[in-house]
């Protein structure tokens, strides 16, 4: 006989076993309102049981269990900690906690995927039994959303595995499929068949019918590997801050906050440690780096990769066949990432030697995967077999779309416009891979300029995850959603964006560097504006991205943009334009790979300042408060990011958030360059009122490029944020 308690369907067998199978209203489970309510009843139900032999908890959704309710989470406000450790406490871990003190075996069947509390719940059985199936996989993401395991993930993890084996995994949230979950001991057993599993976890009730403790609670009991006291343990716990601040900086709180919790498990009592774990997890869910992240990095990027960008009442499609011109750094990318995905290519150059240059990239990196043992010779001779290296127009005949990706020069890009265009597919898409020059100008070297539109891909190809899709004035929305579906096709995320000089990613990129020429002229130490620049928390500092980008791809964009009278985007760039044609014209400095730009790069050393950039620009009487570099170097991007929306070149909020973090480099903890000012906190004041003023200051200050358009003081006044 079954009954329903909130959700959960309780059914008793003949063998005294009962299977808790998770039900709950929606498409997933989750560690919501409803969860706690049959929380709340369910450990009495299974403690007054007469003839109870053992529990089996499984799940009626193809996702076995999805976590917390992040909405729910990233709603609680600064203040509500108390209230959410009581939550977690009482609500969460002490039914928990009943769970595996049951004087009979609990066993978790896992179908699907168990990630944050869906694998706490199956931490808290005594086996798990995981369908070894391609869907299913587990793990303990929540640093990647600024959050803690705060269901005894961070502690049970740690007794089951040790603290060197859980570490990793508590602070990378790595996902592990079913096999190497066992590998690890985060689950127990594997069956090839679904409709297998739950006989199975009852098969290994009756055969163990007093494996019922959890070690944890034996007298005895220590952690794998040591504990505190171990000197490998103390040396582990004594580098780990130092690591962990390598990679955050200091400006991510989650896996400091992991890495304390982890130290004191290594210290203290279970119960404890689960009551010092809860108050790390109420901490953290207060904090803005957990709602920026929570709010673009999980609801927007879905929202995005759902199609949320995507002309609606448009059938989906698939490419077949694309071309890619230019066999260069780009085309060569572009070349692989299609043929990964099953497409087949056809990559031409001007001579087949280039063509055949440009595939021996895809080749490359095979071979650098063969090594590693991830693909095979065979896969590799399937994927090239996809690639037509060629120099022949008539090559591309039939390529339902085709992408140049050709230097940035508009007269070159509209003779490859002309000459293949013809050769497209009836209804094909043509594509520019340009990253700067406006699509409705492209688009006058096309026939059919309704089939044309910006794909603007980031370099390297195979490792950047985003596409910038540009619409021209003409562009139509079934344009739109061929090109969309092709980037999701290889397994891009896609943005979509308005047309205008360097569209959003390359205009508002182009602050960052030029902000750091300006903080170079007004005199400041090179070394201490890229240090700047990273303590933000960008990738690498200004100047050196813009060695990186090279000086003269500056000077040539700046001269094009000029040729073309357009000169100039409607951010001032112009302080990084000068400086770039001055390194370039007067001392032959054009980048990293061009003999060297604002730094030497000795093929036998690290790089440090060109020795003349000092003797130039260097002022040691300039002192500025680093909080003002900083801001500067961060509020530049935001601004600009702001004029992209008021203007139109960005078509919605999520499109701003996810192309900043994932095609600029915005800093994680912001949440993008749009999340950010939401969240914003200046004196004692948080939002967009915070903003505000902190941009009023800089703009007194330093010059009216920190002026905020009107979009910020509407928000302000009609109370509303950006979403």
């Amino acid at each position: 006989m079954s009954e329903t308690i909130h959700g959960f369907i309780y059914h008793k067998d003949a063998d005294g076993i009962v299977t808790i199978t998770m039900d709950m209203d929606g498409p997933v489970n989750a560690m919501n309102e409803q969860f706690r309510l049959a929380m709340g009843e369910i450990p009495a139900r299974l403690e007054a049981e007469e003839g109870l032999t053992g529990v089996v908890i499984a799940s009626a959704k193809k996702t076995f269990f999805a976590g917390g309710d992040l909405k729910e989470l990233s709603s609680v406000p600064k203040g509500g900690e108390e209230e959410q450790f009581r939550t977690i406490e009482d609500r969460i871990k002490a039914p928990l906690r009943r769970l595996e003190k049951l004087p009979v075996p609990v066993v978790a069947a896992i179908n699907g995927a168990a990630m944050g509390g869906g694998l706490e719940i199956c931490l808290a059985a005594n086996h798990r039994v995981i369908w070894n199936s391609p869907k299913v996989m587990v793990a303990l993401p929540e640093v990647t959303l600024g959050l803690l395991p705060g269901g005894g993930g961070i502690v049970r993890s740690i007794h089951m595995l040790g603290l060197e084996k859980a570490l990793p995994l508590l602070l990378e949230g790595t996902r592990l499929n079913p096999v190497k979950a066992v590998e690890v001991g985060l689950a127990d057993q594997l069956v090839d068949s679904l409709d297998d599993l739950v006989p199975a976890a009852k098969a290994w009730i009756k055969a163990n019918p007093d494996a019922w403790a959890q070690p944890w609670d034996i007298k005895g009991h220590k952690i794998p590997g040591g504990d505190v006291w171990n000197p490998a343990i103390t040396g582990l716990l004594s580098v780990a801050p130092a690591m962990t601040f390598k990679k955050t900086r200091g400006l991510l709180p989650a896996p400091e906050r992991i890495l304390a919790v982890a130290g004191d498990t290594m210290a203290v009592d279970f119960d404890t440690a689960c009551r010092i774990e809860s108050r790390g997890l109420a901490h953290l869910i207060t904090t803005k780096e957990a709602k920026n992240i929570i709010t673009s990095g999980f609801f927007q990027m879905n929202s995005i990769n759902s199609g949320a960008s995507r002309p609606q009442g448009i059938a989906p499609g698939k490419v077949k066949k694309v071309g890619v011109l230019g066999a260069g750094m780009m085309g060569q990318g572009i070349a692989y990432s299609s043929a990964l995905a099953g497409i087949e290519v056809v990559l031409k150059d001007i001579s087949l030697e280039a063509a055949e240059k440009g595939k021996a990239y895809s080749a490359g990196l095979l071979d650098k995967q063969i090594k590693r043992g991830r693909k095979t010779e065979a896969d590799k001779n399937q994927l090239l077999g996809r690639i037509v290296a060629s120099a022949d127009y008539a090559d591309l005949q039939g390529c339902d779309l085709i992408i140049e990706a050709v230097f940035e020069d508009i007269e070159l890009k509209a003779n490859v416009t002309r000459a293949a265009e013809p050769l497209l597919a009836a209804g094909g898409v043509f594509g520019s891979n340009t990253s700067t020059l406006p699509i409705t100008q492209l688009a006058e070297a096309s026939a059919k300029s309704e089939n044309f539109i910006g794909v603007h891909f980031f370099s390297p190809v195979d490792k950047m995850p985003l596409v910038e899709i540009i619409c021209g004035e003409k562009t139509s929305a079934e344009t739109l959603a061929k090109a969309f579906d092709y980037a999701r096709q290889i397994k891009k995320t896609a943005i979509v964006v308005n047309d205008s000089l360097g569209f959003y990613t390359s205009r508002v990129f182009g602050t960052y560097m030029d902000e750091g020429a300006r903080l170079l002229q007004e005199g400041l130490d090179p070394v201490l504006i890229d240090a700047m620049g990273k303590q933000v928390g960008m990738p690498v500092g200004p100047l050196t991205v813009q060695d990186e980008v090279s000086q003269e791809l500056s000077r040539k964009a700046a001269e094009t943009h000029r040729a073309m009278g357009v000169f100039g985007s409607k951010g001032d760039l112009s302080v990084n334009i000068k400086m770039a044609e001055l390194l370039v014209n007067e001392y032959g400095r054009g980048g990293r790979y061009r003999g060297g730009g604002y730094y030497e790069y000795p093929a036998d050393g690290d790089k440090y300042v060109w020795p003349k950039l000092k003797e130039l620009f260097y002022k040691p009487e300039v002192a500025l408060p680093q909080q003002d570099i900083k801001d500067r170097i961060l509020l530049r991007q935001v601004i600009e990011s702001l004029k992209c929306l008021q203007e139109g070149v960005l078509r919605s909020v999520a499109d701003g958030n996810v192309g900043s973090l994932l095609g600029i480099g915005a800093p994680t903890w912001t949440g993008g360059f749009l999340q950010v000012v939401n969240t914003w906190e200046h004196g004692d004041q948080i939002g967009l009122q915070a903003f505000a003023a902190r941009a009023k200051e800089l703009e007194e200050r330093y010059g009216e490029r920190f002026a905020l358009p009107a979009i910020v003081a509407e928000k302000i006044a009609s109370g509303a944020t950006f979403t």
